[in-house]
């Protein structure tokens, strides 16, 4: 039995992919819009060895495992990649023909990265965010374009650029958040500073925005000098708990809630109930996922092990409960999956076309990662694998004030 053999025994030959194996066996259609091409024994090694899902992206990485067309296309096809519909005996057949494999396995790439210490501690978080967010300011403005902004944008319509939808989306928050001259913001995992940036130069705030990131604090802070808004806003590098100030009039936390870890969300949520003023109100934006039944987090996949270390998401009506129960009285919820897969898809473009530059920057490993990631996300928002989801909360004031108006009208597309 061929390696080919193998591949088609577990892929239904109506998906329509093609195979080359390095012991020069071959299946699927000879034209078929992408293939896949098996360089090696390690990438045979590296799939039969770890779970499917681990395995195929530590051949991928390394390059033993190369996808011939369109990344996202050959995801499309290939999910769900399962053996449910083979036999007991189609099962034993293909787990003696790939035994030999099984006997040696290789060290995972490089870029596979297992944190130490305990789970969502201070230093152990810092690591985690360093090793995603400090790849290279140069790699990440080819990926995000000149927004600097990685989180979903707000698409006014489908033929809008990522930068019009990626104003769009910061204009919603602020909006959402009532900002008004003279407020004090803080936003929470600002990233490069643009939801700093754009709530003061369009809302007259004061803000501070905070990131473990070191190289997003540097970009964040040179940004606001050239705007010579260093008056009105800052970019701290640090964690979020330790921002000693109180009594701000909003706080935005656009993608920071994924890295906190579901145990530690009442604590999250009081804490920012804490720094508001009363009438004061959050905008939370986070990826979620619509089965709360499954795990938050799964160590061996390869999101955890090659692009958000510890990172876990929940389901929406657990991050609005928590949220409640922490003291907010919810005002707003929407969710913006379809933004989030064409926000997705406008990067996996940028990095296509900056593919040369982004290898040479972080290296062939890492761009592999990042094109695998942001392909598979992207296919995850488009089959509701995933969502994004913006809930807005206030602080009422004694009175049970809310501030909001009867009628908030966000123009939410």
């Amino acid at each position: 039995m061929t390696l080919s053999q193998v591949f088609a025994t577990i892929v239904p030959a109506e998906r329509g992919v093609g195979f080359r194996a390095f012991d020069g066996s071959t299946a699927g259609p000879p034209d078929a819009e992408v293939t896949l091409e098996l360089r090696n024994p390690r990438g045979a090694q590296y799939i039969a060895t770890a779970r499917s899902q681990l395995g195929l992206a530590r051949a991928y990485v390394s390059g033993d495992l190369e996808i011939i067309g369109d990344t996202y296309e050959a995801l499309a096809r290939l999910y769900p990649l399962d053996t449910s519909h083979l036999t007991v005996k189609e099962k034993a057949r293909l787990a003696k023909e790939l035994l030999p494999y099984v006997m040696s396995r290789p060290s995972p790439p490089p870029q596979e990265r297992k944190l130490s210490g305990r789970r969502h501690s201070k230093d152990r978080d810092a690591d985690a965010i360093h090793h995603h967010y400090d790849v290279s300011n140069q790699f990440y403005n080819w990926v995000l374009g000149p927004s600097m902004a990685y989180t979903c944008a707000v698409f006014p319509h489908e033929s809008a650029s990522l930068e019009q939808a990626q104003e769009t989306k910061f204009d919603l928050v602020c909006r959402k958040l009532g900002l008004q001259p003279g407020m004090r913001l803080l936003d929470v995992g600002c990233g490069w500073g643009g939801m700093v940036l754009h709530a003061v130069k369009h809302y007259g705030v004061k803000a501070i925005g905070v990131t473990l990131s070191a190289q997003q604090a540097e970009w964040g802070q040179q940004a606001i000098a050239d705007a010579g808004l260093s008056d009105l806003a800052e970019i701290r590098f640090g964690d979020y708990r330790d921002v000693p100030e109180k009594n701000f009039d909003a706080i935005s936390s656009i993608g920071l809630t994924e890295h906190i870890g579901r145990a530690n969300y009442p604590s999250y949520f009081s804490f920012m109930y804490k720094k508001l003023r009363e009438g004061g109100r959050m905008l939370n934006h986070t990826i979620t996922r619509p089965n709360d039944s499954e795990p938050s987090h799964y160590r061996t996949s390869f999101i955890n092990r090659y692009v958000f270390p510890d990172g876990e998401l929940s389901g929406p009506g657990h991050l609005i409960s928590t949220m409640n129960t922490a003291g907010f009285e919810i005002r707003h919820e929407e969710n913006l999956r379809e933004h989030y897969a064409l926000t997705l898809k406008h990067w996996c473009e940028n990095l296509e076309a900056h593919w040369d530059e982004a290898v040479k920057e972080a290296g062939l490993g890492t761009a592999r990662v990042w094109r695998l990631y942001m392909a598979a996300s992207r296919l995850g928002f488009d089959l509701n694998t995933i969502q994004l989801h913006q809930t807005l909360g206030v602080k009422l004031t004694e009175g049970y004030l809310s501030g909001v108006p009867l009628r908030m009208q966000l123009d939410v597309v």
